[in-house]
């Protein structure tokens, strides 16, 4: 009797380690079949030997969290493959609101007073000014339409590529994801112009720089 061919299931050398790549048609039991039967084989040096990288691969089949850790626990049992990472095509819809709700500009107008906290889930947009000891932090990018002479904090979910930008840029601190910049000794009285904070990978610190630079610095700012 001929064999059964199997191809719900391929196995791809890169030079990062291997991708997994699952077929999105087939049934989820087929699935797990194959890849229990594809794993036992013996397949010489590629599933044996030092730690190797995994990606799985699952298309346009999304895994409920069961399925992913029955997957895991099916790859687990080679001790030598380690999984980095699923990558698929779908998203939940709570995901999708998620989304949504980060790449949101939320627009305020209002000062922010001493002692004040004003927190947003995306971009803020502030027309007014933040006092010294007022607070205003988001997870996206932050634009004060007005003076910043209190705690602005950028990428407050750790997004590093978030900057923080004021008509009057003269802070007591500055914060995007996990880095902290402190406010210098003094700052000059005359001669501002509206600049923004921004993480310089390079340096791996915050710096300041004059607005008609950010079209460079981040060039996929372009939700405003």
């Amino acid at each position: 009797m001929a064999q059964k061919l199997q191809h719900n299931v391929t196995i791809k050398g890169t030079k990062d380690g291997l991708v997994l790549l699952l077929d999105d048609l087939c049934s989820f039991e087929q699935l797990v079949e194959e890849l229990n039967d594809k794993l036992s084989d013996d397949h010489g040096q590629l599933l044996n030997g030092p730690l190797i990288s995994v990606i799985v691969k699952t298309g346009n089949r999304y895994l409920t969290e069961q399925q992913s850790q029955l997957v895991r626990e099916i790859i687990g049992q080679k001790q030598n493959l380690d999984i980095k990472r699923f990558e698929s095509n779908v998203i939940t819809v709570a995901e999708a609101e998620e989304m949504k709700r980060e790449a949101q500009i939320i627009r305020v107008s209002k000062v922010v007073r001493s002692g004040q906290v004003l927190s947003v889930q995306g971009d803020l947009l502030l027309i007014g000014d933040v006092n010294p000891s007022g607070t205003i932090m988001a997870t996206g990018n932050i634009f004060v339409m007005g003076s910043l002479k209190g705690i602005a904090h950028g990428g407050s979910s750790g997004n590093r590529e978030a900057v923080i930008a004021a008509s009057v840029m003269k802070p007591t601190q500055l914060r995007i994801a996990d880095l902290i910049s402190r406010a210098p000794d003094h700052y000059p009285e005359i001669g501002h112009e509206m600049e923004c904070a921004f993480i310089s990978d390079e340096e791996n610190q915050i710096l300041i720089d004059r607005i008609s630079t950010v079209h460079r610095i981040r060039p996929n700012l372009n939700r405003l």
